[in-house]
């Protein structure tokens, strides 16, 4: 095959990065022709595909991925005088939560276009003969959506509830620790979404977030799965939530409550554990904050804990962020543990397909440097219909619920973004 052209050059501030998406690349592909990761206004957006891998099934997926992209930057012809982490060739991932489950895929979009510590550049992509840089100009304002209707989740509110039931009955009797329980909602509307409007609702508010795309799936996640910059390593692990107050006073009283939660403590803990697990074989130096302290979204609020480390080089290479994710993947925080058995408890209870709801979401460069957050308050956009997603850890004191009125606080993030 003809080997992939890649030239990135350095360009002025281009302003707010969604507004350059043209809506032809969002519409193409049923509303796949489009990436971004935004987070505070500096990341990426892009359209186009230069190239693209489904990735298959199979729990070899994420190395099939990786050696895909890895063969191909290295019969690449790339032009990258900047050489920072993002520029060069760079490509977007989406892979699934459950190793049985199609649709993980690999895109390197034909146009990026970057922001990263007060530098902007683009970068072009393409096969046979060097790419043309285009001129990038502010696009006409997105449509709003109209009118979405709901059409209910694969499985009703009172089956859920016996399946959290019958999770908290199998923590109890030994069979495991923890189990993560997710819902869908179906939504639908006349006219196909619009993925540019969601992303600008989404950005604006939870600045704080990652505000993804990536083949139509759509979301802003506050979970860093991991981010590797060089040898520097870096994760946040969420578990245990509440909602937020609008009085000051209030709000801080359910922070506090939450903080000295045992359930929710216990739950955070075994999150925390699962990535201190892969971490600290792969890190010279590791440091993990001592105590749980609480990350507060517009709409809810959670216990935190931050990994900071320096990746240990073997055979004088440290892993990529795609090795790191595959190591990490699914968390305590999104799955449950032991591993094994929270994911086959899932496929039992949750009656649904999760596809990349829960699974590594982000994006990777020639350089092995890149940032994948956990496809969390996320929608699975499909022309005029999408499924949105949320989920729930149960442990052995969790009440069915409380857990259900979890998933409704969570799902209103993506409810909100539809809806204006």
């Amino acid at each position: 095959m003809t080997p992939l052209v890649v030239t990135t050059v350095e360009i002025d501030d281009p302003g707010p990065l969604l507004d350059l998406v043209p809506e032809v690349a969002v519409a193409a592909a049923g509303g796949r022709g489009a990436v971004a990761w935004i987070r505070d206004g500096d990341g990426f957006v892009g359209w186009g595909e230069a190239a693209r891998l489904d990735a298959g099934v199979g729990d070899d997926r994420f190395a099939r991925a990786e050696g895909w992209w890895r063969q191909l930057v290295a019969e690449a012809r790339v032009s990258d005088p900047i050489a920072a982490p993002g520029s060069g060739p760079v490509a977007f991932a989406s892979l699934t939560f459950d190793a049985r489950s199609a649709g993980s895929v690999v895109v390197v979009p034909a146009v990026l276009v970057a922001r990263r510590e007060g530098r902007s550049w683009v970068t072009v992509a393409g096969r046979g003969s060097a790419p043309v840089v285009p001129d990038l100009a502010v696009q006409p304002p997105p449509r709003s959506t109209e009118r979405i209707r709901y059409a209910g989740s694969s499985m009703p509110d009172l089956h859920w509830l016996e399946a959290v039931a019958t999770a908290v009955e199998r923590i109890r009797a030994g069979a495991l620790d923890k189990v993560v329980l997710a819902r869908d909602h179906a939504v639908w509307a006349r006219e196909p979404f619009d993925a540019r409007v969601l992303l600008q609702r989404l950005a604006q508010r939870f600045p704080d977030c990652f505000t993804f795309l990536c083949d139509g799936l759509v979301g802003a996640t506050p979970e860093l799965l991991v981010r590797r910059l060089g040898r520097r390593v870096e994760s946040i692990v969420l578990a245990g939530s509440a909602r937020r107050e609008a009085e000051a006073a209030a709000d801080a009283d359910v922070g506090a409550a939450l903080l000295a939660s045992a359930k929710d403590r216990s739950e955070h803990e075994m999150a925390a554990a699962s990535v201190a697990e892969v971490l600290t074989p792969r890190c010279e130096e590791l440091a993990v904050d001592e105590e749980p302290w609480l990350l507060r979204l517009a709409n809810v609020q959670h216990l935190a804990t931050r990994f900071r480390g320096e990746l240990r080089a073997t055979d004088g290479r440290v892993a990529s962020a795609f090795a790191l994710a595959a190591a990490l993947h699914p968390t305590a925080a999104v799955g449950g543990t032991p591993t094994a058995a929270a994911v086959a408890l899932i496929r039992e209870l949750e009656g649904m397909d999760r596809g990349r709801y829960a699974g590594p979401v982000g994006w990777v460069d020639a350089r092995g440097d890149g940032e994948f957050g956990i496809a969390l308050r996320c929608a699975e956009l499909s022309g005029a219909r999408a499924r949105l997603f949320a989920g729930s850890g149960i442990v052995a004191a969790s009440l069915p619920e409380a857990e259900l009125e979890e998933t409704r606080l969570k799902l209103r993030a993506m409810q909100s973004a539809f809806e204006g």
